[in-house]
């Protein structure tokens, strides 16, 4: 798969951003995980200089930055949940692209990864990933050392066994997908991408944010976090209309296992791995995305 300079430029330093949410900085106010910070701002210039963004975007996404982390800091009841609320609906419009400045390409359009598959398009959004970025370096307590990597894996991995299981076993059942073994030209580019943009952005909001939210909020409840799951879910599910109403239920199904995830570790990680794990069996193992009929 061949990728110009300027794709490289602009995308491989959003990439690092992502990755630098992990990566312990010296100590600057209290923060030991702010090198995301000058990443994403030199990704945004990138992006600029090479033409995939116009000035408007790093406006946008500065704008977003800083209702996020006003929002995060913020101790006045009626100032924070109105910043809450813009920092809940505003990924939503990134989704739909309705901010302007952002020049997402399309790298590759119409491939069936298999002969009984449905036609797919790869294309790398900048304005999910960096929103993403953002909402991961604000909202997220994020794992800085190896033993506590190792905590959340030991934890984990039954939640990631079940979400494999039950979710392909309900994708084949219901003749969403088939086992299909396969690696191609795009399989490195798309499991890279999928993790760093993908499922950090997906988890940063629906389980890091949303889920984490209303679980606090809803904590006297009985079964509060119980609620927040299910609502995180189903919005995760819904967030896949464009897939029809089969990807809507699996997708709520497998936005459970996530929220499990991120429930039995306390961590952001455990649902990045999760939904990571997921897609990357699915990719390689699976029709991708789905069955043609």
């Amino acid at each position: 798969m061949s990728l110009s300079l300027e794709f490289i430029l602009t995308f491989g330093t959003l990439a690092a951003a992502a990755v630098a949410l992990w990566v312990p900085a010296p100590e600057m106010r209290g923060s030991r995980t702010w090198l995301w910070v000058p990443l994403l701002t030199l990704a945004c210039l990138a992006g600029v200089v090479t033409g995939f963004l116009t000035w408007q975007a790093p406006c946008w996404l500065a704008l977003f930055a800083a209702v996020a982390t006003a929002a995060k800091q913020s101790s006045n009841r009626w100032v924070r949940v109105p910043l809450l609320a813009l920092t809940w609906l505003a990924p939503l419009l990134c989704a739909a692209h309705r901010f302007p400045g952002f020049m997402n390409p399309v790298l590759a359009e119409q491939l069936r990864f298999s002969a009984d598959a449905s036609a797919y398009t790869i294309r790398t959004n900048f304005d999910m990933a960096a929103v993403g970025v953002i909402l991961a370096g604000v909202f997220c307590s994020r794992i800085s050392k190896a033993e506590d990597w190792l905590h959340m894996l030991r934890r984990v991995w039954p939640v990631i066994v079940s979400t494999l299981v039950v979710v392909l076993g309900l994708g084949v059942i219901l003749g969403f997908v088939r086992p299909d073994f396969k690696w191609t030209p795009y399989s490195a580019f798309f499991l890279g991408t999928n993790l760093l943009f993908t499922c950090v952005t997906e988890e940063a909001y629906f389980r890091g944010f949303t889920y984490a939210g209303l679980a606090a909020a809803m904590s006297k409840w009985r079964f509060g976090a119980v609620v927040a799951a299910a609502i995180s879910s189903v919005l995760f599910g819904i967030a896949h209309v464009k897939g029809g109403p089969l990807l809507i239920f699996l997708a709520t199904v497998a936005g459970l296992h996530y929220a499990a995830a991120y429930a039995v570790c306390k961590r952001v990680e455990g649902a990045i791995v999760t939904h990571f794990a997921l897609n990357a069996v699915h990719f390689v193992a699976f029709t991708y995305p789905n069955l043609s009929s």
